[in-house]
């Protein structure tokens, strides 16, 4: 890209907790108009460097420009003041109050009378919902519109106190395929008047797309800053973790024959009369677009739903699994797609949630035996590479993929034969990926079998031993490890290939 006037510049930048340093040293910088991607795994402080620019933290030391004047931030008011805004991933949005609201929320236009203006109100919202196309009335209580929609609204907001400069979050977390490309066009909009954003995200692909140069971090650390142009997905990976990542999926050779698990006849919500089975050691892939059933077919087999018609067996033998008490009885784990709210309790320790599940195998009459417990724990800190400062540190603390571990481990101590897992690296840098696809194919070789459910092809086609593609509650088709590639999948997925 040609070179730009430098809106936002930092130097030297340190940032030292009590006995932690988050950031040593670190420099940015951010010209007018473009989309500049700030990359790392979890842990390189992105999150600390983004708190610190859009005022939420201070920091120890090192100095930042705003248009060539030198800044410090005491609170977020005075850098949206200054002009630079932040959308996190978790939306600050008050659902019951209208969009308009949202959006002037403290900044409400007055009459004479000092009483609010509906009307401006509304109108000024109506005007800047249109600069970002959104069709919807702004008295619409913000409860009542989708992920997408609420995430323009986030952007208005920005725009209603002019930034220059902002931060979004992993935008896209939420957003299905057609929704993620209208925020891009509203992305390079909002480039086109001048505005520069700072993009975090951990899908490459969004990357390489959307953004015009990229900053590494690693520990902490400045490692470099690139036109996106001029590098690869091998070469930014390796820079985020400082390693080659050549084999980022195991290599797979499974030939295994043992049924563990059939399915037959399965039917509950999108689920549609459907078979079939997995063999002991395998890892079965599940891909559909939203509303093929997927989701609900993993929970129901992991006894969601009262309600389900058909049948299961383990190992050949019928078993009835009418919640998650049943299916964990009869060897059958779940790993959800939101850890955070049905995977962990974010505000109790690593210990408490490792040991939720299995209770039972560490209490002595009523009471918990701590020492059985905190071998539970260490058991599965060591296995899994799970990185803590201690077992009592609130999960909420981790980094989403240690988080993720903390899942696995509570559901592996409860000894599964068939471990289903719901989008296992969502939301996780990719070198937490690579460190879960290597736990999950030596759970397969330690002979639990797996059906992963993913909305992530390369993921999906790079693990999974077979395939099997739902559309509208129905197995489409079922492919090979050796047939699947991403157009096929795909095209089985919309209803395509006869």
């Amino acid at each position: 890209m040609s070179e730009r006037e430098v809106v936002l510049r930092l130097e030297n930048v340190v940032k030292v907790f009590p006995g932690v340093k988050a950031l040593d040293n670190v420099r940015l910088d951010v010209r007018k108009g473009e989309v500049h991607a700030l990359c790392g795994e979890n842990g390189a402080g992105k999150s600390t460097l983004m708190k610190i620019i859009s005022g939420a933290q201070g920091y120890t030391s090192g100095k930042m420009y705003f248009e060539e004047k030198e800044v410090k931030f005491s609170s977020t008011k005075e850098a949206q003041d200054m002009g630079i805004s932040m959308i996190y991933q978790e939306f600050n949005l008050i659902p019951y109050l209208s969009i308009a609201e949202n959006i002037f929320l403290g900044r409400q236009p007055m009459n004479k009378f000092g009483i609010i203006d509906w009307n401006k109100l509304n109108e000024e919202a109506k005007k800047l919902l249109e600069r970002v196309g959104l069709n919807v009335n702004p008295t619409t209580l913000v409860k009542d519109i989708s992920v997408a929609e609420a995430q323009m609204v986030e952007i208005v907001k920005c725009l209603s106190i002019n930034s220059k400069v902002i931060i979004m979050d992993e935008p896209t977390a939420a957003l299905l395929d057609e929704e993620i490309e209208k925020l891009f066009e509203n992305i390079r909009k909002l480039t086109s008047e001048g505005i520069a954003v700072i993009y975090i995200s951990h899908r490459m692909e969004e990357i390489f797309e959307i953004t015009d140069r990229i900053t590494v971090f690693r520990d902490g650390k400045y490692i470099k800053t690139m036109d996106t142009k001029d590098t690869n997905n091998d070469e930014l990976v390796s820079l985020m973790v400082g390693k080659n990542i050549m084999d980022l999926y195991p290599k797979r050779n499974f030939n295994g024959e043992e049924n563990i698990l059939a399915v037959n006849n399965m039917r509950i919500k999108n689920v549609k009369d459907l078979s079939f089975d997995l063999k002991k050691g395998e890892i079965l892939g599940i891909y559909g677009l939203l509303g093929s059933g997927t989701i609900e077919l993993s929970k129901a087999i992991f006894g969601f739903y009262e309600d389900y018609k058909g049948e299961i067996y383990i190992e050949g033998k019928k078993v009835h699994i009418r919640k998650p008490l049943d299916a964990i009885e009869n060897g059958i784990s779940l790993v959800p797609d939101d850890r955070k709210n049905e995977g962990l309790i974010l505000i109790r320790s690593i210990k408490e949630n490792v040991s939720l599940a299995s209770l039972d195998k560490i209490k002595n009459n009523s009471l918990l035996n701590d020492s059985k417990e905190k071998e539970m724990v260490d058991r599965q800190v060591k296995q899994l590479n799970i990185k803590i400062s201690s077992p009592e540190q609130a999960v909420g603390n981790l980094s989403g993929g240690n988080q993720q571990k903390v899942v696995f481990a509570k559901m592996l101590e409860t000894k599964p034969k068939v471990l289903i897992l719901d989008e296992p690296t969502r939301g996780v840098d990719v070198g937490a990926k690579a460190e879960i696809y290597q736990i999950i194919n030596q759970l397969t070789e330690d002979g639990i079998s797996i059906i992963l459910v993913s909305s992530d092809l390369p993921e999906l086609i790079g693990m999974s031993d077979r395939i099997l593609v739902m559309k509208e509650g129905k197995i489409q088709k079922e492919l090979s490890r050796s047939e699947a590639n991403q157009e096929i999948v795909l095209s089985y997925a919309a209803g395509g290939v006869n």
